[in-house]
């Protein structure tokens, strides 16, 4: 057994062999990796790092310390933390998470919100999720929302394998969420949905050297860039959802702040949508772009 104070301390100094934190003064290194470490092992108990701060003098056991110093010894190397520890909070689930899957984070849970609030008035029908990653927004949809169904897609056999298991994880055989591979529209042949809600790619190719290092070096590319100054999957999204939304139906993205006017623009010049608008996120960028399907 092992004290909890004492695997704190030696994460602590296996972090602050990474080069995340030399731009700080040492004092100031020494309390980003103290507070990372206790995040983790706050994660591994799956407790608040408050309590693991206060249970410090508390015993844990060799295997516990060992997935601490493993986590930390991959953090080191600039692996993101979801990563090193194999999961990430989003809303009210925990989801597992790796380097097949793009981390989720918490802009993205506007993007659920507003997918809900357009779609209270009513239950039933069909929820769309096109390049569903880890499955954070389609089992938000599924465990929060009033659909039937919710279908995820994804191009990558390894994010549907990801995310197909976070579902059968949290919902069982309870679970309305049907997994098809393939991208964009191509998997939804014939089907009409209440709300289509993406998340795609949306850096161009040119802005990969702004990255974090944490992002540009680990996380799948396929999930992060696209092509023509990043808006390419963008007009297919416009392009292609109103042939698979009910009429009246919503199509609810995750937009690029620095981006967002142009693609609205270019929703309400497809003609095809109506009551276009954007929505901020928690840092007040713009970060949602809603749009009804209404046809002429």
């Amino acid at each position: 057994m092992i004290l909890i104070r004492t695997i704190l301390e030696v994460s602590s100094g296996i972090l602050q062999v990474s080069t995340e934190y030399n731009e700080l003064e040492t004092v100031d290194k020494e309390r980003a990796c103290d507070r990372e470490a206790r995040e983790m092992l706050s994660a591994i108990l799956d407790v608040t790092p408050g309590e693991v701060s206060r249970r410090s003098d508390k015993l844990v056991d060799e295997s516990t310390a060992q997935r601490a110093y493993e986590a930390a010894r991959r953090r080191s190397l600039g692996e993101p933390l979801a990563y090193c520890l194999g999961s990430a909070a989003f809303r009210h689930l925990i989801l597992n998470v790796d380097s097949r899957v793009l981390i989720p984070r918490p802009e993205t849970e506007v993007v659920v919100d507003e997918a809900l609030k357009v779609t209270a008035s009513q239950s039933g029908g069909i929820a769309i999720d096109i390049g569903t990653g880890s499955g954070a927004i389609a089992i938000s949809l599924a465990t929060e929302g009033k659909f039937d169904r919710v279908i995820a897609t994804d191009l990558s056999p390894d994010a549907l394998a990801v995310a197909s298991g976070n579902a059968n994880r949290i919902m069982g055989q309870s679970s309305i969420v049907e997994f098809r591979k393939g991208g964009d529209f191509e998997p939804l042949s014939g089907v009409k949905a209440r709300v289509i809600v993406s998340n795609p790619p949306y850096i161009s190719p040119d802005e990969r050297s702004s990255l974090p290092a944490s992002v540009r070096e680990w996380e799948p590319s396929m999930a992060l860039f696209a092509d023509e100054g990043g808006m390419a999957r963008y007009d297919v999204r416009l392009a292609g959802a109103p042939g698979h939304l009910e009429n009246g139906g919503w199509l609810v993205l995750e937009v690029d702040s620095r981006r967002a006017g142009e693609t609205a623009r270019r929703a309400r010049e497809d003609g095809r949508y109506s009551e276009v608008r954007l929505l901020k996120d928690l840092s007040g960028r713009q970060r949602v772009l809603v749009a009804r399907y209404n046809p002429a």
